[in-house]
């Protein structure tokens, strides 16, 4: 029989291995915030209001071209279930490779200099998991993809946020870059076209970034997801400037360009001691990338998969239209995102910071959008808006936002 005087202290010790195990996560864990866009993706779903329309999700409302399917579907068919080489289809590494260089005049040697990842999330992981000390500091253009900056810290990093503003239309300046330089400056993560601005860089915008980053002897992790999402011009990738092929770790994949999302396939490519250090990671974390995945990313870059790919980047071209007039005609500044398939629209003229806006808008207009502050620097009073979805649908979120808007006044 347990003692009276015994009884608190077994409660105390059951309470402390059933009330909480916070004492036993890493610091690291502790401290990352919980991703702002999923806050808002959980109050739609949490309202399970059926008539909310959402410009929030960042993932084309195509379906995977069936010609993509088909290949993974007959792979299985004919029993092809196996692991891969931890870094891919020798035959998808070619395609990559060759595709890049058709594309964006990059050339790696598939053998070497080419990985297939998890998505191009696991290729950012993979990339600064590779590269960061415990201080190093990763410099980073704000607003941009909110996973850069906990990765950062995950791997021992520290996250340096570099200000972006609209009326540089969110684009780098040297200037700024080299003011947040130090002798702790080790990496420089780009992200064009951006998320979540939709901004570009041209080739000359490049080049004074490329002398800072030769001469502070940086590596450039270079996040090319919306690569093939650029609406004017072309895409200009940071590896083709004269001396940065080396220096830079591209990261892309097919979840936008090629409805892929969920498929979760992407690939980084870069210096072969490089991508031979991200290799040995990845081949102790998730083994190699889906086999079935693999098949249907290499249907992809056949000549019918470029095709599909077009026409779903002419549809986003048409929708980018319609919803930054939308925003201009009723009264809000929109710069021209000339790339991703996102409008970035300023909010700052309503007197409501961005989390009020994208709460009401959501709970009063049933439009859900992210609101810019989630995006760090610079995003606040910006509200990001995803206009991957149907041209119907576009119509009325307009229509609804403008209303809304209206009621403000």
């Amino acid at each position: 029989m347990i003692k009276d005087e015994e009884k608190p202290q077994i409660e105390q010790v059951e309470g402390s291995r059933s009330g909480g195990m916070q004492h036993h996560l890493a610091a690291s864990a502790r401290a990352i915030p919980p991703s702002g866009i999923r806050r808002f993706f959980d109050l739609v779903s949490a309202s399970k209001d059926k008539d909310i329309i959402t410009l929030g999700v960042g993932e084309p409302d195509f379906v995977t071209p069936w010609r993509i399917r088909d290949a993974a579907v007959y792979s299985l068919e004919k029993g092809k279930t196996q692991y891969t080489s931890n870094a891919g289809m020798p035959e998808l590494r070619e395609a990559i490779g060759q595709y890049l260089y058709n594309q964006f005049n990059v050339a790696y040697d598939p053998a070497k200099e080419v990985i297939v990842t998890i998505g191009g999330s696991e290729g950012i992981d993979l990339a600064l998991r590779a590269l960061i000390e415990p201080g190093d500091e990763i410099l980073v253009p704000e607003p941009c993809y909110i996973s850069y900056s906990p990765i950062t810290s995950l791997s021992g990093g520290v996250p340096v946020g570099i200000e972006t503003f609209a009326e540089d239309q969110f684009k780098l300046t040297s200037a700024s870059l080299q003011a947040a330089i130090t002798p702790k400056s080790k990496i420089l993560v780009l992200c064009y076209p951006s998320n979540p601005t939709g901004t570009i860089m041209t080739y000359e915008e490049m080049l004074p970034i490329a002398k800072i980053v030769e001469e502070n002897d940086l590596i450039v992790i270079s996040d090319e997801i919306y690569a093939e999402l650029t609406f004017n011009g072309n895409h200009v990738s940071f590896a083709s400037l004269p001396g940065m092929k080396d220096r830079t770790i591209l990261v892309s994949g097919f979840s936008k360009a090629f409805a892929m999302t969920g498929w979760r396939m992407g690939y980084a490519c870069g210096h072969p001691d490089l991508i031979s250090a991200m290799l040995k990671i990845h081949q102790y974390t998730v083994m190699c990338a889906p086999i079935m995945g693999q098949v249907a990313a290499l249907e992809a870059l056949t000549k019918g998969g470029l095709e599909e790919k077009d026409r779903m980047v002419e549809s986003y071209n048409q929708r980018r239209r319609l919803v930054v007039q939308g925003f201009r005609d009723m009264g809000l500044k929109c710069h021209e995102p000339h790339g991703a398939f996102y409008a970035f629209p300023s909010i700052h003229s309503t007197g409501l910071t961005s989390e009020q806006f994208a709460e009401r808008l959501l709970l009063e207009a049933k439009v859900a959008a992210v609101p810019g502050h989630v995006f760090g620097k610079g995003g606040e009073g910006f509200l990001r808006c995803c206009y991957a979805t149907s041209v119907a649908q576009l119509t009325e979120a307009m229509e609804r936002i403008n209303l809304f808007l209206r009621s403000l006044e």
